[in-house]
């Protein structure tokens, strides 16, 4: 009689932490994906920049500065990490355009002042990386273009569900599949016993996206750039590891060049090694996108 009640007790324990671990899981599940919508502050007058809208196929009106450069001289699109907005990619959009680049900085679907339903962590953003890219291609049709994305943005330029017609793409603190980012954000939050909380985040992902977590695996994608990758990643960054970011590489197509920026965390990489930043990445863009361009007329 007292193991009945023992095993019954058990259960009971069992089945509270069990709905227990479900209803978290499913908050937990909300707060990731919900729109990160705010009014975004004008640019700064040195980037010369307009304010342009133009329709995805994410469903969304996207807002973006768009800078016209100098002719020949090559064009960027910026792309920003999750919850962020256009404003996060000022910096790079000043010192690319102080060097003659055209540049396009927008606010993906459900962040800024594009409107979305939910961050869908790089599948509809990837239809707003291919609106962008027609954008710039309708506004420049002599240019070569380029992109960088940070994280989120990162993996949405690799998810395009169509040709970018890319000269040179940067990849910043990208996740290599959804699996992985949870894993590694789960262990952060929880220890090493936190990966047990992934499988009830992933589920929650045909529900309440419509999206299987397969077609969120940049790191299979990624071999189908059909640009020069510059990939950048922080040695201490936890949210995606340094050896993540290496299968990445590896899985990459040639020609790549892989830069680790030695004790930087999941942060702004142009903020954190300004100086390096902008001395790899215009030699990166001079070489891909304005190589008919003299360096001194660039500067």
């Amino acid at each position: 009689m007292v193991r009945k009640e023992v095993v019954r007790a058990v259960v009971v324990v069992l089945a509270v932490v069990l709905v227990g671990g479900l209803a978290f899981s499913w908050y937990v599940g909300g707060v990731l994906i919900q729109p990160a919508l705010r009014p975004v502050a004008p640019p700064p007058p040195e980037l010369a920049a307009s304010g342009v809208t133009f329709a995805s196929q994410s469903g969304a009106t996207i807002h973006a500065w768009y800078s016209r450069g100098m002719p020949g001289h090559g064009a960027v699109l910026l792309f920003h990490g999750v919850g962020a907005d256009r404003s996060a990619m000022v910096g790079r959009a000043v010192f690319l355009h102080a060097l003659g680049y055209s540049v396009l900085a927008i606010d993906f679907q459900a962040h800024g002042e594009s409107v979305g339903e939910h961050i869908t962590v790089g599948d509809l953003e990837s239809w707003d990386v291919v609106a962008a890219s027609e954008f710039m291609h309708r506004a420049l049709p002599e240019e070569r273009v380029g992109a960088i994305g940070v994280s989120m943005g990162a993996a949405a330029v690799v998810l395009a569900k169509k040709p970018l017609g890319l000269s040179a793409v940067v990849l910043e603190s990208m996740y290599p599949t959804i699996e992985d980012a949870l894993d590694d954000r789960m262990k952060m939050a929880l220890g090493p016993w936190g990966v047990i909380c992934t499988p009830l985040l992933t589920v929650q992902l045909k529900p309440r996206l419509g999206v299987y977590p397969s077609r969120l695996r940049p790191i299979d994608s990624i071999a189908r750039l059909g640009a020069p990758l510059l990939l950048i990643h922080g040695s201490e960054d936890h949210h995606t590891t340094i050896a993540e970011a290496q299968r990445e590489f590896a899985a990459a197509a040639a020609p790549k060049t892989f830069w680790a920026i030695s004790g930087a965390a999941h942060v702004d990489l142009h903020d954190f090694a300004r100086e390096e930043y902008e001395r790899r990445i215009d030699a990166f863009f001079a070489e891909h996108l304005s190589a008919g361009v003299a360096r001194a007329e660039r500067h």
